[in-house]
Order: C-alpha cells, then sequence, then structure tokens
C-alpha cells in the first residue's frame, strides 16, 4: 500500500509563494472547508472571506496556503509562514517536467522557453547545465521567489 504525499514549503508569505507555485504547475488553490465556490469564484477571495468571518485579524490571514492538482494526480503543495529566512541549499527540491519526452536541441529550446515564462513569474535563473549522455538529458536550475531551488527538467 502506497502513502499519499505533502510537500511543504517555509516561507514568508505563503500566499504569494502559493500563487507563483499555481501558475508555474497550473495547481489550484481548494475552497474553504464546506464552502462551494460558484464557477470562476477566486478561491483567495473566498479564504479571506472566510478567515474574516473566523475572526482572523488580517495581519495573520497570509501564514498558510495550499494547492492541489485539479487531475488528482499530483502531491498537495503546503505553504506555511516561519520567521526565520532561508539559509542554506534545499536538501529536497522539486523537478518540473517542462521536455517530457525531448532531447538534444529540442529538449532545451524548449527547457529555454519555460525558464523565460517562469522568470516572468518570479523565478530566478541559477544555470544551464548541457546534456551529458548518458546520464544526464540536460537542466536549468532554479529559484523560486523565495529563494527555493528547482530544476526544469
Amino acid at each position: 500500500m502506497s502513502s499519499e504525499i505533502q510537500v511543504t514549503f517555509d516561507a514568508r508569505s505563503p500566499r504569494a509563494l502559493s500563487v507563483f507555485w499555481r501558475d508555474v504547475l497550473g495547481y489550484v488553490h481548494p475552497a474553504p472547508p464546506g464552502v462551494q465556490l460558484p464557477e470562476g469564484a477566486d478561491p483567495l477571495v473566498a479564504w479571506d472571506e472566510f478567515l474574516a468571518g473566523l475572526g482572523v485579524p488580517e495581519a495573520e490571514r497570509d501564514t498558510r496556503s495550499a494547492l492541489e492538482d485539479p487531475t488528482g494526480r499530483g502531491p498537495r503543495l503546503f505553504f506555511q509562514q516561519v520567521p526565520e529566512e532561508k539559509t542554506a541549499k534545499n536538501r529536497v527540491h522539486l523537478d518540473v517536467r517542462a521536455a517530457p519526452g525531448l532531447q538534444g536541441d529540442e529538449r532545451m529550446a524548449a527547457l529555454e522557453a519555460e525558464c523565460a515564462r517562469l522568470v516572468g513569474l518570479g523565478a530566478t535563473r541559477v544555470r544551464r547545465d548541457e546534456p551529458e549522455p548518458p546520464m544526464s538529458p540536460g537542466f536549468i536550475v532554479m529559484t523560486d521567489p523565495e529563494g527555493n531551488e528547482f530544476c526544469l527538467d
């Protein structure tokens, strides 16, 4: 029997970081518990209203956020506010599969195009690792807006 996993990010601003990863992965913010969102409704607005209804002060509403894969295949992502800054390299990172099935120049061109899109969302390009067959097809190392490393693979 396998277990489900959730990937948790420590963050200064869970909401902003979750919006970044939503746009990178095509994930969605779930609705608050017991809330049915009408089609096209913004789940983040619903969360603001839900938390206000619970009496959570506005200054305390950016302490958590979550994302889910709308297809149900990928893990849930959870973002939690922490007081300290990121100080070292991640020991675990995400590989964003941006060029599945592609090889060589075609693969690297697809990775470069996705890299440009993610830089536009707030990511930072760190370096490009060229293909080294047969062990590495090539990848691009990036960081999210809070400095968490990830790879375009």
